[in-house]
């Protein structure tokens, strides 16, 4: 799930609500003494709030699973943490960091400047490059690649702006990504613009659909310039969403997450669920400056394996 850029109204996610679902993960660590410092709804134990959206985040037998999921965990078992999960729709999971009913929400959501009004975000766990979902036999690697060809999205989605700006090109909107995927399929859609690790998971899920994920070029100062809503096909920081209250906790988790960076294990999980390390965990010159002064200190550098 990732949740859109600009604005907390934003959402590349679907948001059906599926429901309340609690259920507790343990974990060990040598961090208990340390846990009972932070700003927890229940000490010791670290209330997590998702939505499903795999390969991010979901439940399977009675366990969180997905990359972010995988990120916490370790997170958690170095703080000395357990987990207790609930189950939302993406509103939900804002909504219920923001309240105070949980201590988090993870779920590849993309910091911005607005929703760190209402709350706090860690440091990037990874980044989310431009990409999308095209047949193995295709190659667009850039912006002038896309112009007359047909392109899509998922309706609601932030892509559906940049699509529809590519000259010559035809835009569709699709009520789900396993629509973009059957027109990918059938060469009724040149490229299908989705959140990368779906793209990976539908490669793995269902490799007789013949779809691949292709990185994209990101756009120039002077073609954003030209066409306001390719900032969209620009990569962006995700993060761990806590509550405004929460500072030490947040910090904690930063550190972990950082420290994850160095030791290789970020990178094995993001190559785990079909990523490329060297896209996610690398960020973009511009992004530093994103934040520096608005909720990191003026000489914040972003996490990277570089």
């Amino acid at each position: 799930m990732i949740t859109g850029i600009f604005g907390k109204s934003v959402a590349r996610s679907l948001s059906a609500f599926v429901g309340l679902g609690i259920a507790a993960l343990t974990v060990s660590g040598a961090g208990t003494a340390q846990a009972e410092n932070f700003e927890l709804i229940k000490p010791g134990t670290l209330t997590v709030t998702i939505q499903p959206y795999m390969p991010y985040t979901a439940v399977k037998d009675d366990k969180l699973v997905g990359l972010d999921s995988d990120i916490l965990s370790a997170v958690a078992e170095k703080l000395g943490l357990k987990i207790e999960y609930s189950v939302t729709d993406f509103a939900g999971m804002l909504g219920s960091v923001q309240a105070q009913r949980a201590d988090i929400t993870i779920g590849g959501i993309a910091w911005s400047e607005a929703r760190q009004k209402a709350g706090l975000f860690t440091d990037p766990p990874y980044y989310s490059p431009p990409a999308m979902a095209v047949l193995e036999s295709t190659n667009l690697p850039d912006l002038a690649s896309l112009e007359g060809k047909s392109l899509g999205t998922v309706t609601g989605y932030v892509w559906a702006k940049s699509i529809a700006q590519v000259p010559h090109a035809t835009a569709r909107n699709f009520p789900s990504a396993d629509s973009v995927f059957a027109d990918i399929a059938s060469g009724r859609l040149d490229a299908g613009f989705l959140d990368p690790l779906l793209v990976t998971y539908q490669q793995q899920q269902r490799p007789d659909m013949k779809v691949k994920i292709q990185y994209m070029i990101p756009p120039t100062a002077e073609q954003i310039k030209a066409h306001p809503d390719y900032k969209y096909f620009e990569p962006y920081m995700t993060a761990f969403y806590l509550p405004k209250q929460a500072a030490k906790l947040e910090k904690a988790i930063s550190v972990q997450i950082d420290a994850m960076y160095k030791d290789g294990s970020l990178a094995a999980l993001v190559a785990k669920w079909g990523g490329d390390p060297k896209q996610f965990l690398t960020p973009s010159p511009d992004m530093a400056a994103q934040r520096r002064g608005i909720d990191r200190p003026a000489d914040w550098a972003p996490p990277s394996i570089q």
